[in-house]
Parts: structure tokens; C-alpha cells; sequence
């Protein structure tokens, strides 16, 4: 699998309102940044996503830019809610199943 996977993995998830799904694209401690400044881990990052599922609007993501190495990548990643857009810059690492996970989930990048 290429690491941008788990930008479309998250897409899929996210456009089909599964929030089990969502979680899963995470590692168990990763990190979501819900908004500038605030970082959110474990029940509290499945909470911020669910804010923005509720929306109720699909997301397009379009990566940009995919550095890997060594089972860790940097994903800059072009995205659209309804008329929001934004780049987000992640960091994802390759488990031992070779399915791709955020660590860190910052879809604002560097606001």
C-alpha cells in the first residue's frame, strides 16, 4: 500500500458516516488536531471527528505532497468540506499488517 492510502482510507470512512471506520484509520494513541492549537488523542479525538461527521458533508482529498521513509510518512494533503478547504499535514506510519495509520491527523497544516 502507498502511504496516501490513508488519506483516501480516511475519505471513505469519513463520506460513509462510519465512525468505527474513522477511528481505524488511526493508531491507538494517534493525535487529531481539531482546530489550531488543540490536540486530541483516544475518546476525545473519536468525539472531534464525530463533530465534523455530523456535518453531514462529504469530504474530497487530494494528497500533494507523500515523503516515506523507512514505515513513516509526511502527508500533505489538499481537502474539501462542503465549501471549506484546507491542507493538512499528517505524519503516518506503516503498521505490521502494511495498512497505513495517522499518528498525527492535523488537517488545518500550519495554521
Amino acid at each position: 500500500m502507498h502511504p496516501s492510502s490513508v488519506a483516501h482510507a480516511f475519505a471513505e470512512a469519513f463520506n460513509a458516516k462510519d465512525t468505527h471506520a474513522v477511528e481505524a484509520v488511526y493508531e491507538p494513541g494517534g493525535l487529531f488536531v481539531p482546530e489550531p492549537g488543540q490536540t486530541v488523542t483516544g475518546a476525545a479525538r473519536q468525539a472531534a471527528n464525530q463533530r465534523f461527521l455530523d456535518l453531514g458533508l462529504p469530504i474530497d482529498v487530494k494528497p500533494r505532497h507523500v515523503y516515506e521513509h523507512d514505515g513513516i510518512a509526511l502527508l500533505i494533503v489538499d481537502w474539501t468540506i462542503g465549501d471549506v478547504t484546507g491542507t493538512a499535514t499528517d505524519v503516518a506510519r506503516r503498521g505490521a499488517d502494511g495498512r497505513w495509520r495517522y499518528v498525527i491527523d492535523n488537517p488545518f497544516g500550519t495554521a
